[in-house]
């Protein structure tokens, strides 16, 4: 067991660290453009499914609220949340339209869009990130594998370097917390991320 316990640290701590080396320039410009984008008013939307679901709720609680000083909130909205619009829209016309159909009532030119994807590969999203285009929101991706066919689509695609979901999952969780880090420095201790 303990050697288990010790392969999975390893491995998550190599999969961050490639990601950083493999990124840390896309990184930085996503850091600016959602600055850019709080700054000039507009707002960040989150989607995924499954976990990457509860990652975009997190995400955004975070930008909302606070991450790690008090400060004014930031408009930032989870798309995975709403039981109501994503059970009725799923019944109504198909699951694939769920994230796509609240960045068209909620989203504006301006925005930004980031969907969370393990696979890349994920109808629901891609499907999203289409609607986004049309609408000239600015679209980033986490995904992981080889980023699937979103890595294609978008603006900015953060693609983590492993085959395995946990691991995909726990840099995409700590790259979420690294731009609500940065963004707050930006906006707040007026630092160049």
């Amino acid at each position: 067991m303990e050697n288990i316990i010790l392969k999975r640290f390893k491995e998550s701590s190599e999969v961050k660290t490639r990601f950083l080396k493999e990124n840390l320039p896309k990184l930085l410009d996503v850091i600016k453009l959602i600055s850019h984008t709080f700054e000039a008013g507009n707002k960040l939307f989150f989607f995924g499914n499954g976990g990457s679901a509860a990652e975009a709720q997190h995400l955004a609680a975070e930008f909302v609220n606070r991450y790690v000083m008090d400060r004014p909130p930031l408009p930032a909205i989870a798309l995975t949340t709403d039981t109501s619009i994503l059970t009725s829209v799923s019944n109504d016309f198909a699951f694939n339209e769920i994230f796509a159909k609240q960045l068209r009532a909620l989203g504006k030119e301006g925005d930004v869009a980031i969907g969370i994807t393990t696979s890349g590969s994920s109808p629901n999203v891609i499907k999203a990130f289409e609607v986004a285009k049309e609408m000239g929101i600015k679209t980033v991706a986490l995904t992981g594998n080889d980023g699937g066919i979103i890595v294609k689509m978008v603006d900015f695609p953060l693609v983590v370097p492993s085959t395995s979901t946990p691991r995909i999952q726990e840099a995409h969780i700590l790259i979420g917390h690294i731009l609500c880090e940065m963004v707050e420095h930006s906006l707040f201790f007026k630092v160049n991320p």
